[in-house]
């Protein structure tokens, strides 16, 4: 039976078995995939009309607490994943690193988004800008999630992590996911979908699953839909030009061919730790998925002087790889994910070998344990030897398999330039354990590079490794690569979302953005708000506390208390002849512990605790005899889903008796939902 899809809620099969799907151990057909006859459109439509407003309806913590319960419970069927993986060629390793990387994103996602985001569905972003001189008119950038539908055109080599590093953003974003898995794995992505869909975690409409061709799929986006596309140039060339992306100006974003490099600094001599990293790293990025992946390294740079060493080492650990069946223990690495791309990595090799010889491995032979290496995608891996730097090849063609050329540079300088001749990369590395090295080699490649590993002795056994992105990092690099950007914590959310600027009154910003701003109305009342718990605290709130004189015993008590004893606090000519003083101020710290002592409601309360201050700013200096005044005022009210408590955010304000502003910070605190008095 072919692969169904899932869309307009349901599953469908295609009205054509499609081309056949192989093992690509053993070579035996597992199923086959077609598009033919689903109605795209319709698949977008549902997105748009059931997903994208069950999604919005939901806060950002209850959607972020969504993706914590599905990755829970894929983690559940992991190791019905890991079995499946092994059929695309996948050691456990390799499935381990695919399935619990994407569940991982899931994870993350699930944390950053209660962290980081707002109990809301609307997120500000930065500063307000004031306006007008009275401030009354102000403007502050909002973000609103897209109406449209994330499409994905995921590539082979990750059928579980691809697909969940863009679905988990873009539901945090309160965005639908429409995911088109590339075919010769889409088996395994068919079922990690089956998995989330029978959980009936996630509202309707929000995750759908075409399998096959994205046949006129493009044709109906609009200019609220997003695409994001993993795989060649060529094809990313040619979707990012399609009409309805053009035209609409979707957003678009790829992630494709990617010569990676790592350097081996000269101070890194054999027999040294940083040279043992270097040739692991390179021997493992290699080996892992076959080197099936965007972030492997495809060219070693490393001293002239020290590449007879390098190949010598490298080599010797290459020996050490046994490939063939991921059943059999001794197995290392597995096949391609098929006899196509084996075939393609083989194209590859005969371009790179025209400029380099091959130091390890034969790419048209291979030992094979526990397999047949005619039925399965099965290669050397090969390690190749360029000595003219300057020929192109390896610089422009990418052997998507275990392939890597090293290359010998003669200095700094060239080992940068080296380096950009890969028109752009996802990843690079740095092995070294000089700092002047890596600061000259980071600032020099680092136009060429969506992110950059320095990998020394220090860092090594906390690193997650040259080929691992990571959910709080971005994952993309420009040019070749694709020039765009991929996970990154909120970054990544934001990018499924409108960035609005909003021109309105305090009052109006206050109500539109569900926090208090300057200008807008405060609440004074009877009932202190250190004493209301969080169902009765309102935006707004406020105590205005004081006067409270501040005077030259209180300057030199806290001076001599705190072991403070700037010349500014107790040297009145010293101070004096400050530039920034006319004598003799208090610290800025005995101003917000004044301000506290007047603003603390003392009794036990629904406040349970203080965890921070933030913006915290020291404006007018404050000498003896000064009266100050605080005016603390609720700003944000965060609840927490799963907890007894939420976050609460205080504007405070210290004036003196002037009205002058002195001090201006934001006061946290842990609030209970409920309090008993």
């Amino acid at each position: 039976m072919a692969l169904p899809s899932y869309v307009s809620g349901g599953w469908v099969q295609p009205a054509e078995p499609g081309a056949p799907l192989h093992d690509a151990v053993t070579g035996e057909q597992i199923t086959t995939v077609s598009s033919a006859g689903l109605d795209m459109a319709a698949a977008l439509r549902h997105g748009r009309a059931v997903g994208g407003p069950a999604l919005r309806e939901l806060t950002f913590h209850q959607r972020a607490a969504l993706l914590k319960s599905l990755g829970l419970h894929l983690r559940e069927h992991r190791d019905e994943l890991y079995a499946m993986s092994a059929r695309t060629g996948a050691t456990l390793f390799d499935a381990k690193f695919d399935v619990d990387g994407g569940i991982g994103v899931l994870l993350s996602y699930g944390s950053v988004g209660r962290r980081e985001l707002p109990n809301d569905t609307v997120l500000v972003d930065g500063n307000i800008a004031p306006l007008g001189k009275g401030g009354q008119f102000l403007g502050q950038h909002i973000l609103t999630p897209l109406h449209g539908v994330a499409v994905q055109v995921n590539a082979f080599n990750f059928p579980v992590w691809g697909p969940l590093e863009k679905f988990a953003p873009a539901f945090l974003a309160g965005v639908p996911s429409l995911v088109k898995p590339a075919s010769a794995t889409a088996y395994l992505t068919a079922r990690l979908v089956e998995l989330i869909v029978c959980s009936e975690l996630l509202p309707e409409g929000t995750l759908q699953l075409v399998c096959g061709s994205a046949g006129d799929l493009l044709d109906h986006l609009t200019d609220q839909d997003l695409v994001s596309f993993t795989g060649s140039a060529s094809t990313a060339m040619r979707l990012r030009t399609h009409p309805a992306v053009v035209s609409k100006s979707v957003r678009f974003n790829a992630e494709a061919d990617s010569l990676n490099c790592s350097i081996l600094g000269p101070d890194a001599a054999a027999g040294g730790a940083e040279f043992d990293l270097y040739v692991k790293s390179l021997v493992t990025e290699m080996t892992v998925k076959a080197g099936q992946k965007c972030t492997a390294i495809r060219r070693a740079l490393v001293p002239r002087s020290s590449a007879d060493a390098v190949v010598a080492a490298a080599s010797a650990r290459l020996a050490k790889v046994v490939v063939g069946n991921p059943a059999e223990p001794s197995v290392r690495m597995g096949a391609l994910a098929s006899l196509d791309q084996r075939e393609e990595v083989r194209r590859s090799c005969k371009a790179l070998l025209s400029a380099g010889t091959a130091v390890y491995g034969d790419p048209e032979h291979v030992d094979v344990v526990g397999a047949d290496a005619g039925r399965g995608a099965f290669i050397s891996p090969v390690l190749i030897r360029s000595d003219d730097a300057a020929r192109s090849e390896p610089h422009e063609v990418e052997a998507f398999g275990p392939v890597c050329t090293v290359i010998g540079y003669d200095d700094t300088a060239h080992a940068i330039a080296l380096a950009a001749r890969g028109r752009g990369s996802l990843v690079g590395s740095i092995v070294t354990g000089d700092a002047e090295f890596a600061r000259d080699v980071v600032i020099g490649v680092a136009p060429w590079h969506g992110r950059l590993l320095v990998l020394d002795r220090d860092d090594a056994k906390e690193s997650t490794g040259h080929g691992s992105p990571l959910p709080m990092l971005v994952h993309g690099g420009p040019g070749r690569a694709g020039g765009g950007e991929e996970l990154g914590g909120i970054r990544g959310v934001a990018h499924h979302m409108q960035r609005t600027a909003v021109q309105a009154s305090p009052r109006m910003l206050r109500a539109i953005t569900n926090r208090w701003v300057t200008g807008s109305e405060r609440a004074t009342g009877d009932v202190h708000p250190f004493r209301k718990s969080l169902a009765q605290l309102r935006i707004g709130d406020s105590v205005v506390a004081g006067p409270r004189t501040v005077t030259v015993e209180d300057i030199a008590h806290f001076a001599e208390f705190t072991g403070d004893r700037f010349y500014a606090h107790t040297d009145a000519e010293a101070a004096a002849a400050n530039p920034f003083f006319d004598g003799i101020v208090a610290h800025g710290y005995l101003v917000v512990s004044l301000a506290a002592g007047l603003f603390v409601d003392p009794e036990p309360g629904p406040v349970l605790a203080n965890y921070g201050i933030d913006n915290l700013r020291f404006l007018t200096p404050v000498y003896p005899g000064d009266e100050l005044t605080v005016a603390l005022t609720c700003k944000e009210i965060t609840p927490r889903g799963d907890a007894e408590h939420g976050e609460v955010r205080w504007d405070a304000e210290v004036t003196k008796q002037d009205g002058s502003s002195v001090a201006r910070y934001d006061v946290l605190t842990m609030v209970a939902k409920e309090w008993q008095s």
